[in-house]
């Protein structure tokens, strides 16, 4: 069955507040929300997520029945990067059939994952 654009942005939207609401949950913190949509300048789906250090993390979340595309879906997070002068950009992909949000993937460059791990974004891009 193929889906609808409604049905598809009804799908991301539930897929962002589960995201959100798991991240909120477990992390403890009441800054963790959904964003609201700003156009050219995209921020990432959820906002309020902290690495240990303090930097702050884009994530955005797709939801596209189990295909994933993480070459665009990472250039499109690299750019809500730069817009949020944030440390570090990460997708979270939902699983085809499976609604454990701490069970989704998460994807980043390994650049994102050394900024994470140190606090220190290093040179470079995509």
């Amino acid at each position: 069955m193929t889906r609808s654009r409604a049905s598809a942005k009804a799908a991301g939207t539930r897929h962002e507040s589960s995201i959100a609401n798991y991240l909120a949950d477990q992390l403890d913190e009441d800054r963790i929300e959904r964003r609201a949509r700003n156009g050219a300048k995209d921020r990432g789906d959820i906002g309020g997520v902290r690495a240990p250090g303090g930097g702050r993390l884009v994530i955005e979340c797709k939801d596209y029945g189990g295909q994933l595309k993480a070459g665009p879906w990472l250039g499109e997070t690299e750019v809500e990067r730069g817009n949020d002068d944030a440390l570090a950009g990460l997708v979270v992909a939902k699983r085809r059939g499976v609604t454990d949000p701490g069970s989704q993937f998460v994807l980043m460059t390994v650049r994102d994952l050394v900024a994470i791990l140190s606090g220190n974004r290093p040179e470079g891009g995509l």
